[in-house]
């Protein structure tokens, strides 16, 4: 039996990248969609073409969600159009490329008012919804909310921060029936390194890394998926991020070393 048929699924960041994927993978399964995103005419396109591929309902509207009132209305979207929402994938997010000591401070303002803020808004709007239904709340997240990256600091940051808050929403709903999960893919192949602010707050435009090895935005979604179906507490997706995981409470300080290698081998590296 298809436990999410006919479910109402809400996703974030959904015009690309994993956002992208989940809408498809989501979409396989029969669920309706409402689709969250700044490139409107992109999420209007999106969501047309999974309607007639897919045989089901999406809705896109046109939200930043850095900003409150637009997560207020992404969420009264869905209640307005399919009655409730089942799922919250709190998937958006924006990444960086710089030393904290070359970084303008607004770049770090502005990671935490859309990965972390984002999230809290989202899920704080969709709470009474996903109680009722004891559905599910998902923050996609990264191996960088468990273990600080170098010229990441305020996307680290803000990963630590979702972290925090998703673990104190899931002890708080034991007894109520909401799912709470943490998605943490480890390096994929996406367009978020592309569009990484560098120093003063500018798009990178392109890779600082090789993605042809990292998982794609279609295999991230699909573990997403089936995350909720099992109702999976966390989730960290590859083989190289368990084993950053664990070492990480083993052997921090020889972590610290790896991380330096590892990171020193970008293009053009911050670190040397």
């Amino acid at each position: 039996m298809n436990e999410l048929k006919n479910k109402t699924v809400v996703i974030t960041g959904a015009s690309s990248g994993i956002g992208l994927a989940c809408a498809e993978a989501f979409a396989r399964q029969g669920t309706s969609l409402v689709l969250g995103a700044r490139r409107y005419v992109d999420l209007c396109t999106i969501s047309q073409s999974l309607e007639s591929t897919y045989g089901i309902r999406a809705v896109a509207v046109q939200c930043d969600v850095a900003k409150e009132t637009d997560c207020q209305m992404l969420i009264q979207q869905a209640v307005t159009t399919f009655g409730g929402v089942d799922v919250l994938v709190n998937n958006a997010g924006i990444s960086m490329r710089a030393l904290f000591a070359d970084l303008d401070l607004q770049v770090l303002h502005r990671l935490m008012d859309v990965n972390f803020w984002g999230t809290v808004y989202c899920t704080k709007y969709a709470m009474d919804e996903l109680l009722h239904s004891k559905g599910s709340v998902v923050a996609v997240s990264s191996i960088a909310g468990y273990r600080g990256l170098p010229g990441r600091t305020g996307y680290s940051a803000s990963k630590f921060a979702i972290h925090g808050f998703m673990e104190s929403l899931r002890v708080e709903n034991l007894k109520t029936g909401l799912h709470v999960m943490l998605a943490c893919p480890g390096f994929t192949a996406s367009n978020i390194r592309q569009t990484a602010l560098d120093a003063k707050g500018s798009t990178h435009g392109e890779t600082s890394m090789d993605e042809h090895k990292m998982m794609t935005a279609g295999e991230v979604a699909e573990r997403i998926v089936q995350g909720v179906i099992q109702r999976k507490r966390t989730l960290v997706m590859t083989r190289q991020g368990k084993l950053a995981v664990w070492m990480n409470k083993l052997l921090p300080a020889w972590v610290d070393g790896q991380v330096y290698k590892l990171f020193a081998k970008e293009k053009n590296p911050l670190i040397k």
